[in-house]
């Protein structure tokens, strides 16, 4: 029987718990929505303001002689990412979207020749990835329909990584995956799926939407060829914070498929030459100008998983989800969840995933009590609980709310409809 007590003494025995104090919590709300937007820190704060500060300061000298040179930025954030995914500093660079650096990665990699000309990604990834995928390949003028191989799930909420693989025939020219699924949480083998696509000869990229900041990587050493990322989720940069890109080594020093301003060599940049030289880091799979106000509040950010490490979050993550899922089995047990995250710990994100037929209803009454869940069409309620900033007393009081709401069928006062946004 798991009590508050026993919660209180984890989070005494917590080494980053201290970390909390470093966060905007507004109490007594408890906000389990970190996999969907990160909270604001007082660095992260810190670090936007110094960029203001040097613009009102040096105004366009703020390129070059601010503080926090914004010539630069990009790269000492790339430098800074780099530990959390296993990267060299020079394959990582802050920049765009996951879409957009989606768009420039595939216009990069994926070079359709003979028979080899399908892209295989999944039935269950998130829709903008699709998207990407699906544009890409009518700007070559082929049909999705034919295209755009899918990978499907045995159960609506899982991947078979066997599957994935029987699945790189001959035909197939690049592959992107999640490194862990949107509504289930499920982690995807990446070493074993790269490894088997490379022996194909087959580029294989991975949309880490859902694992950087949560779950250490080695992207060089399993030979990744690209990955993408939002910094908005776990690595707490704010809503539209820049994202970022990988590009391995074996890659860099080729032009980008889609070139741009910033994709020049930054010593040859201002040369003001019709021909582009690339730079010979990821920094060359940049587009346009750095969005230096959506990517300062990164830096401050990082300096916080430098202290804390990934590894040591990972740690706590594992011990947070088990212990959610501990609870959900001795409080709720009787009231129609069913937990559809793996419950193995190396297949397991950093969320937990609850189906329930009156999800959207069950999450518009928790937020009256207080807690900030994520809904997620059609059944589907993510609660991720941060190791950064968020306690085992705040999972243990979360789930007395939720069965607080289940006991007295709170949930009833709500439509079990999605809100404009989910």
């Amino acid at each position: 029987m798991i009590r508050k007590e026993d919660a209180r003494n984890l989070d005494k025995k917590d080494p980053l718990a201290h970390f909390k104090e470093e966060f905007y919590i507004n109490e007594p709300r408890l906000y389990m929505d970190g996999n969907s937007l990160g909270l604001l820190s007082k660095r992260a704060e810190k670090s936007l303001l110094t960029s203001l500060e040097d613009w009102k300061e040096h105004g366009i000298e703020g390129w070059t002689e601010g503080k926090e040179p914004w010539y630069y930025l990009s790269e000492k954030l790339g430098s800074m990412t780099a530990p959390l995914i296993g990267a060299k500093d020079e394959e990582v660079i802050n920049t765009g979207s996951i879409t957009t650096n989606l768009h420039q990665l595939l216009a990069t990699f994926y070079k359709p020749t003979g028979n080899r000309n399908k892209i295989l990604a999944d039935e269950l990834n998130f829709p903008s990835d699709i998207y990407a995928i699906q544009s890409q390949l009518k700007l070559h003028g082929l049909d999705p329909n034919e295209y755009l191989v899918k990978v499907p799930s045995n159960d609506g909420r899982m991947l078979d990584e066997d599957t994935i693989i029987d699945m790189l025939n001959d035909d197939i020219a690049l592959v992107l995956l999640p490194s862990v699924l949107y509504r289930s949480g499920q982690l995807l083998d990446i070493e074993k799926i790269t490894t088997a696509a490379h022996e194909k000869g087959i580029i294989v990229g991975f949309d880490l939407a859902h694992s950087i900041g949560a779950i250490p990587h080695e992207l060089h050493a399993w030979g990744v060829d690209f990955a993408v990322w939002c910094t908005y989720k776990y690595l707490n940069s704010g809503p539209g914070g820049v994202g970022g890109l990988y590009v391995h080594e074996k890659h860099l020093g080729q032009a980008p498929g889609l070139a741009g301003w910033f994709s020049s060599s930054k010593a040859k940049q201002f040369d003001m030459d019709h021909t582009l030289i690339p730079a010979e880091t990821a920094g060359a799979y940049q587009i346009g100008t750095p969005h230096i106000l959506s990517s300062a509040p990164l830096a401050g950010s990082l300096e916080i998983f430098a202290e804390a490490g990934i590894a040591s979050i990972r740690e706590k993550s594992l011990k947070q989800t088990t212990f959610l899922m501990e609870l959900i089995e001795q409080e709720l047990g009787s009231y129609g969840f069913t937990i559809a995250n793996p419950r193995e710990a190396k297949r397991r994100g950093g969320h937990i995933s609850l189906e329930h037929e009156e999800a959207a209803s069950i999450c518009k009454a928790l937020k009256a009590k207080d807690v900030i869940p994520d809904f997620r069409s059609p059944n589907v309620i993510r609660l991720a609980p941060i190791a950064l900033y968020v306690s085992f007393e705040d999972i243990y009081e979360m789930t007395m709310r939720l069965k607080e709401i289940m006991e007295g069928k709170l949930y009833k006062q709500f439509t079990n409809e999605r809100g404009i946004i989910a």
